[in-house]
């Protein structure tokens, strides 16, 4: 595969030169090592290096220890396809140290990153050190019909890599603006495999959070190599986004620990570091709001976090990630002084005015190809719409199509938007008031 070219503003963690630079003890790789080929059957050093995600002059470093202690030993036999190398196998002694190795940890594969380490690598690709323009912002959200004044008050919030919360009524785009700052970050970060502290391994790398570019791979046979390599400890990213609604709870910001794998996996926020975590309709969640700001005011202020170990041992990691708070409450609801002070930017985002909300209502009709009906848009406009105060929301122009759309291909007649259409479309995005016989 071909390397993706890194972002010139994201300096790559480079590739260790010595298994000191590694980071970790003599017997922590060795055993890793092991584990691994216990595990997968691997027997080349070029997979082999794949696997721990080492250089494979480092690989065979490991090798030639684990053979020096009698726990590998080679086959003697050259493969077929595999040029000049030669296959190693596990000794009597070496399954033993395999398995003992395995009891303690079932952690096998890339070699962990430090955590002292990572602290470096987070600083270099920080989300403190993004700098969007209005241009990328309106690249990014082009599509939504947004008031003229939000996008000045949005892009120095993000710019600043500081909390942000957006607040206003339901259905204006408070989770679509999410996404459009996500996708006007548009760079890529390094992100580990796993990382290491005091013996235990974090798994960091979720596919399901990080979407990979493609990797470099040393190819051991290549004549020409890669001058620029970085460190495959690290998996090359776009920058993360995590989304959580009323299922977040604060147990979900620990260490989660598995006792069968004798590992830990990386809170959600570790998980987000260098990119974004939305905490989508705050105020719906088990834990009060109040409690889940209170949970983050150290990472907030001091952009480290502490997490503790299964022993009780705390410790800290980098905090780096652009928190965005989105709810339908008003602030003052649902926070005290202190917690709203200790959010940086607040945003309000409010529903179209009438101008706006034709402008969409036009845009997803176009989109559906749903007709427009100058007589339905006034029946609309001078009918409905005072029912409820003119107070208009950018999901109704979808929601009313959609509806609208429904009832067409039900009776099998073409698209079509009559004030007949929209009262019935209408009646199905508000419950009126009325007694249910019991």
């Amino acid at each position: 595969m071909n390397a993706q070219t890194p972002q010139p503003n994201v300096l790559a963690p480079p590739a260790c030169k010595t298994l000191a630079e590694v980071g970790l003890s003599l017997v922590m790789m060795r055993d890793i090592l092991l584990k691994t080929i216990f595990r997968t059957n691997l027997d080349l050093t070029s997979a082999l290096a794949r696997a721990v995600c080492l250089p494979v002059q480092l690989t065979q470093e490991l090798i030639d220890l684990a053979r020096s202690q009698r726990l590998l030993e080679a086959t003697g036999t050259l493969h077929a396809t595999s040029g000049t190398e030669m296959g190693y196998q596990l000794t009597e002694a070496g399954k033993a140290r395999a398995l003992d190795a395995l009891s303690q940890s079932e952690y096998y594969g890339a070699m962990p990153v430090p955590l002292a380490d990572y602290q470096v690598q987070v600083k270099r690709q920080s989300v403190r050190n993004i700098r969007l323009t209005r241009e990328q912002l309106i690249g990014a959200m082009g599509h939504l019909i947004l008031p003229p004044d939000l996008l000045g008050n949005l892009g120095p919030a993000i710019t600043s890599g500081r909390s942000i919360l957006m607040y206003g009524p339901p259905g204006n785009g408070k989770s679509s603006i999410s996404n459009g700052i996500r996708d006007a970050m548009g760079d890529r970060i390094y992100v580990p495999r796993a990382l290491e502290y005091a013996g235990q391994v974090i798994t960091v790398y979720d596919p399901i959070v990080h979407s990979a570019a493609e990797e470099a791979v040393d190819d051991p046979n290549s004549l020409r190599r890669t001058s620029n390599r970085f460190d495959n400890r690290y998996v090359y990213c776009d920058r993360p986004t995590v989304i959580t609604g009323g299922e977040l709870s604060l147990d979900m910001l620990d260490l989660t620990y598995n006792p069968t794998a004798r590992t830990y996996q990386a809170p959600l926020q570790l998980k987000s570091t260098g990119g974004i975590f939305i905490v989508d309709d705050l105020g719906r969640q088990a834990e009060p709001p109040q409690k889940l700001i209170n949970r983050w005011i150290v990472p907030l202020e001091e952009a480290k976090d502490i997490l503790a170990l299964q022993s009780g041992e705390k410790f800290t990691v980098p905090f780096d990630t652009l928190v965005i708070f989105s709810t339908n409450f008003h602030p003052n609801e649902i926070f005290d002084g202190a917690a709203l002070r200790r959010i940086f930017f607040k945003i309000k985002i409010d529903g179209p005015n009438q101008e706006n909300f034709l402008k969409i209502f036009a845009m997803v009709a176009r989109a559906k190809k749903m007709p427009l009906d100058e007589r339905t848009l006034v029946h609309l406009m001078k009918v409905k719409f005072p029912t409820i105060q003119n107070v208009y929301a950018n999901y109704m122009p979808r929601f009313l199509i959609e509806q609208m759309i429904a009832v067409c291909e039900f009776e099998n007649i073409p698209y079509q938007m009559t004030p007949d259409l929209i009262d019935r479309a209408w009646g199905n995005m508000f419950v009126r008031e009325e007694s249910i016989a019991h």
